[in-house]
C-alpha cells in the first residue's frame, strides 16, 4: 500500500520559519497575503483571458461563501479548499478514515496534511472544470476552454499558497482571511462608492435621478436637497448593518464555563468555556452552500422562455435575468432565496403575501439546515460529549467533583454540548435570517461570518506577545 505521506516531496510546501515571528511581522506577511489577494481578485490585474463577458451575478452567496470574484482569477477562491477540509475532516471524525490527528508530530498527522493537500489540488481542477462548463464562467470560444480552465485551476493553486503563507507566516488562516475580505470590500462599496447603480460595467457619476451606491453619500445628497422622505433608504441599511453586527459580538460572549481540574496536581484548575456559537460558523456556512446550490442548478437546468426573453424557466422554478441579474421569480429556488430589504419593503408598503411566504419558507429551512448541520458536525468531527472526554482524560484532566472516567466525564458533558450544538444553530440561523430581513449590508450570511471571523481574529492578536508591537495595535489590543 502507497504510503500518503511520501507524496508530500512532490507537492508545492511554504516552509515553515525558522524563528518565532514578532507580531509586527505577522500583521505584515497578512497584510501582504491581502493584496495579493485583492489583485488577482480585481478585473486590473486578475482578469482571466478567453472568459466571456456574459457573467452575471447570479451566484452572490456562493463568490461570498468562497472568497471568490467570478471572471478573475480568484474565481475558485477557497472553494477546493473548503470542500477538501470538510470532506477529510468528516472522513476522519467518523472513523471511517481511522487516523489519530490530534498528535501534531504523528504520522497519521502527516498524512491528514498532505492527503488535504492532493485533494485541494484535485478540487482546484474539478471546480474549474465544473465551472467553465457549466456555464458559470463560460469560455468565449469552444478552443479557450482549456485555456480558461487552466487559469481558473492556477488561480486554486494560488490561493491554497497564500492560506498556507497566512498560516505559518501571519494570523489566522488564509480561509477566514479570504471571507472576511470579500464581504468587508463588498460593505465598504456599499457604503462609500460614488458610482452610479444600475450602470453594468465601469462607473458613471451619478444624476439628478440615479442615485450613487454609496449609501453614505446618498445619504448626504438627500440631506442637501431636502428630500427628507427618500432619506430612510439609505439610513436604514446603515443602522440595521450597526444594529446586527453589536448583536452577534455580544452572542460570541455567551458561554457555559465548565470547571476542570489537573488529575496529578491538587488544587491546580481552570474554567473551560463552552460557547453557544459552539460550532461556530460551520453550520450557517453549510446551510448558504446549501442553498446556493439550489440556485446554481437552477441556473444550470433552466432555459429560456419562448415568451419572454428576459426569463429561463426549469424543473425548480423560473428565474428573470433582467439587468445582467438572475433572480428567482417563482419555484423552489424563489422560495428557497433570502429576501432582500424585507423590512423596508415593509415600511414602504410593497410587499405582497407571496413575499412573506417565501420569508416563512426560507426561514424555516435555514433554521432546520442549521441546527441539522450542526449537530451533524459534532457527532462527526470529534467535537461530541464522547470524543471530548477522551481527549480530556488523555492530558489527564477531570471534572472536579467526579470520578477521572470517560464515561462519567461524557454523562456530565452530555448535559451541556448537544443542548449547545442545538441551541447554537439556532442562534446563528436565526442571526443570519435577521440580517437578511432587515437588510442589512453584505447579506446576512456574509455579514455573520465576516463578524465572527474578525471577533475570532481579535481574540488571537490578543493572545500574541505585545513586545514590540505598533503602539496603535497595543492600544487597541490593551484598550
Amino acid at each position: 500500500m502507497v504510503d500518503v505521506s511520501q507524496v508530500a516531496r512532490f507537492l508545492p510546501e511554504i516552509r515553515k520559519p525558522t524563528y518565532k515571528f514578532s507580531l509586527n511581522k505577522k500583521l505584515l506577511w497578512t497584510g501582504i497575503v491581502l493584496a495579493i489577494y485583492f489583485m488577482f481578485s480585481s478585473q486590473l490585474f486578475g482578469s482571466v483571458y478567453g472568459v466571456s463577458s456574459n457573467i452575471t451575478q447570479q451566484f452572490q452567496t456562493l463568490q461570498m461563501l468562497f472568497g471568490s470574484n467570478f471572471g478573475t482569477l480568484m474565481t475558485l477562491g477557497i472553494g477546493p479548499l473548503v470542500t477538501s477540509s470538510i470532506l477529510l475532516q468528516l472522513l476522519v471524525g467518523s472513523k471511517i478514515i481511522n487516523w489519530d490527528v490530534k498528535d501534531p508530530d504523528s504520522d497519521d498527522k502527516k498524512k491528514y496534511e498532505v492527503t488535504q493537500k492532493v485533494l485541494s489540488i484535485a478540487f482546484c481542477f474539478v471546480e474549474a472544470v465544473a465551472f467553465v462548463l457549466g456555464g458559470a464562467v463560460p469560455a468565449s470560444a469552444a478552443s479557450l476552454v482549456p485555456i480558461v480552465i487552466m487559469q481558473l485551476a492556477l488561480g486554486g493553486l494560488i490561493v491554497m499558497m497564500l492560506d498556507e503563507i497566512t498560516t505559518k507566516y501571519g494570523i489566522g488562516s488564509g480561509i477566514s482571511l479570504f471571507i472576511a475580505a470579500g464581504v468587508v470590500n463588498t460593505i465598504f462599496i456599499s457604503l462609500f462608492s460614488p458610482c452610479a447603480g444600475g450602470v453594468s460595467q465601469g462607473c458613471v457619476w451619478p444624476s439628478v435621478n440615479v442615485e450613487p451606491v454609496g449609501k453614505v453619500w446618498a445619504s448626504m445628497i438627500y440631506i442637501v436637497s431636502g428630500a427628507w422622505s427618500k432619506l430612510l433608504q439609505p439610513l436604514l441599511p446603515i443602522f440595521t448593518t450597526l444594529v446586527v453586527f453589536f448583536i452577534i459580538v455580544y452572542a460570541q460572549g455567551i458561554s457555559v464555563d465548565i470547571p476542570i481540574s489537573f488529575a496529578q496536581v491538587r488544587g491546580f484548575g481552570r474554567r473551560w468555556g463552552l460557547k453557544l456559537f459552539y460550532t461556530s460558523n460551520i453550520p450557517v456556512i453549510l446551510a448558504a452552500a446549501l442553498i446556493s446550490q439550489f440556485s446554481l442548478v437552477a441556473s444550470f437546468t433552466s432555459q429560456a422562455s419562448p415568451t419572454d426573453p428576459n426569463l429561463k424557466c426549469g424543473f425548480l422554478g423560473c428565474i428573470s435575468t433582467e439587468s445582467g441579474q438572475n433572480v428567482p421569480v417563482s419555484g423552489i429556488v424563489y422560495y428557497l432565496s433570502p429576501p432582500s430589504a424585507l423590512l423596508m419593503d415593509t415600511i414602504t408598503g410593497v410587499t405582497t403575501s407571496k413575499d412573506y411566504l417565501a420569508a416563512f419558507t426560507y426561514g424555516t429551512f435555514m433554521l432546520t439546515a442549521c441546527v441539522l448541520f450542526s449537530v451533524f458536525w459534532v457527532n462527526t468531527s470529534g467535537m461530541d460529549s464522547e470524543s471530548v472526554a477522551e481527549q480530556l482524560s488523555s492530558v489527564g484532566m477531570q471534572i472536579p467533583g467526579y470520578r477521572r472516567d470517560p464515561r462519567i466525564m461524557k454523562k456530565v458533558l452530555d448535559r451541556y454540548i448537544m443542548p449547545l450544538a442545538v441551541m447554537g444553530g439556532l442562534s446563528i440561523g436565526f442571526l443570519s435570517i435577521l440580517a437578511d430581513f432587515v437588510g442589512a449590508i453584505g447579506t446576512g450570511t456574509g455579514i455573520l461570518l465576516t463578524t465572527t471571523i474578525i471577533y475570532t481574529f481579535y481574540e488571537q492578536l490578543k493572545n500574541e506577545r505585545l513586545d514590540g508591537a505598533h503602539p496603535l495595535v497595543r492600544g487597541i489590543l490593551e484598550g
